[in-house]
């Protein structure tokens, strides 16, 4: 059984850090692709971060990018979110999904991810 389990969110000052965690286990994720979602109160599920298991290439949301860095530790089956600068507009419940999007516009879609965790929330005060 595939399992995505998130950790790290919590509450954090604007300007401040947080890093997530997604674990992955119940199947071998070589050529998939590991993404980071979040949905704030009221709002559609938006793409944040992607990164290819396999070869490490990544790709961010224009919102996150150049704050936030994706990674992925093989060894361990775990993909990270390192996020730096918080905004309160990063408040958000966090996700981790993964799938195999077969272009770099079907990487930033919902749909194209099979298996999802059950979310952390990250809340950024002002």
């Amino acid at each position: 059984q595939v399992q995505l389990v998130e950790s790290g969110g919590g509450l954090v000052q604007a300007g401040g850090s947080l890093r997530l965690s997604c674990a992955a286990s119940g199947r071998t994720f070589s050529g998939y692709v590991m993404g980071w979602f979040r949905q704030a109160p009221g709002k559609e599920r938006e793409f944040a971060a992607a990164i290819f298991w396999s070869g490490g290439m990544t790709y961010y949301a224009n919102s996150v990018k150049g704050r936030f860095t994706i990674s992925s530790d093989n060894a361990k089956n775990t993909v990270y979110l390192q996020m730096n600068s918080l905004k309160p507009e990063d408040t958000a419940v966090y996700y981790c999904a993964a799938g195999r999007p077969l272009t770099t516009v079907q990487i930033k879609g919902v749909n194209n991810y099979n298996y999802w965790g059950q979310g952390t929330q990250v809340t950024v005060s002002s």
